[in-house]
């Protein structure tokens, strides 16, 4: 009787009713973890003001609008083909953003960094 209210009906016709508890606790999660993420990296790139911590901010953002694109796909927003290059162009944007960051940061000699 209980995972009867589970049960939910999605207008995107790929989620199984049986998984969609499954389906939205997961996103509930990931949206609070890269939303959390994302506000810290905020916090720390106004307190630095380095182009590295900016770099990080905007990969965690990006890394939270993959949530944002997930919820869009689950209640029919965003088709799942758009979902599939979406992601995998955030996925690229993110390691490319991270990869920029570290390679900014030189050899680990202590010069100075430049501020934005």
């Amino acid at each position: 009787m209980a995972l009867d209210i589970l049960t939910v009906d999605f207008p995107a016709d790929w989620v199984t009713p049986e998984f969609a508890p499954l389906l939205v606790a997961g996103l509930v999660l990931a949206g609070l973890g890269t939303l959390s993420l994302f506000v810290l990296s905020v916090v720390a790139y106004t307190r630095r003001l380095q182009q590295r911590y900016l770099l990080i901010c905007l990969a965690l953002g990006a890394l939270a609008t993959r949530t944002v694109v997930g919820w869009g796909t689950v209640f029919g927003v965003v088709p799942m083909t758009a979902h599939h290059v979406v992601a995998h162009l955030l996925d690229f944007l993110i390691a490319l953003l991270v990869l920029y960051a570290v390679y900014r940061s030189g050899s680990g000699s202590p010069a100075r960094e430049d501020t934005v």
